[in-house]
């Protein structure tokens, strides 16, 4: 295994799905609440913060206006394709850039908090 997948086994995670019944990594468990009551109780637990890698959770926390924080990291190639990132927001939402991060081979990464109105 490399160190990657190592690094990334040691995270806790939880997996939202309708059709999976287990999961092979010991440090993944299946979401036993909605996704609203998940994120609800987790953000009440002290400790670290909470990373979203799925491009269609995101959309749905963020309809749900439970994302404290973005952050998007820019890398200097243009694909040609892919997925629009904000699919599915009809409202208007503002953001507040509060930092940034810059790398030496031109990507960056730019943190934003959603603006509450």
């Amino acid at each position: 295994m490399n160190d990657f997948a190592v690094a990334i086994d040691r995270i806790p995670k939880i997996v939202f799905s309708h059709t999976l019944k287990n999961v092979d990594w010991e440090s993944a468990r299946i979401a036993k609440q909605s996704l609203k009551d998940e994120v609800l109780v987790l953000k009440k637990q002290s400790g670290k913060d909470i990373f979203i890698g799925s491009r269609s959770l995101i959309i749905q926390l963020l309809k749900l206006n439970l994302i404290d924080e973005f952050q998007l990291c820019i890398y200097p190639m243009l694909e040609g394709k892919g997925l629009e990132i904000f699919e599915g927001i009809n409202d208007r939402i503002i953001f507040k850039l509060i930092k940034t991060k810059t790398f030496s081979n031109g990507s960056i990464i730019l943190y934003y908090q959603p603006k509450r109105e």
